[in-house]
């Protein structure tokens, strides 16, 4: 496994979202409420993408048809339409000043 930095900690802030392309993984980083949090980057529902989602209560909403899915673990919370899979969702591992993930070599 190598770590892959997404970014600097000194750059995080509540409110923070940014969206990674990673080999074939598009991926969301999130800081809500002084947490972050790793998902994938686009709804299961649609593959809309959730960079403008809206958050509130540990939610996060797709914008376009208003799914919701659970920031900790991305499980779908409700849906509009036809039940979608939940959010994949990847643990974040700290080194030095900079958080990222673990990748297979």
């Amino acid at each position: 496994m190598r770590f892959r930095p997404l970014e600097k900690l000194i750059n995080l802030h509540d409110g923070y979202r940014r969206s990674f392309r990673i080999d074939e993984l598009a991926l969301l980083l999130v800081e809500q409420d002084g947490e972050l949090y790793l998902l994938e980057a686009r709804c299961p529902h649609r593959e809309h993408p959730l960079d403008a989602a809206s958050i509130r209560d540990g939610v996060l909403e797709c914008p376009l048809h208003r799914y919701r899915f659970r920031l900790t673990d991305g499980a779908l919370v409700q849906a509009s339409e036809e039940p979608c899979r939940g959010l994949k969702t990847w643990p974040l591992i700290y080194e030095g000043n900079e958080v990222g993930l673990l990748l297979p070599d």
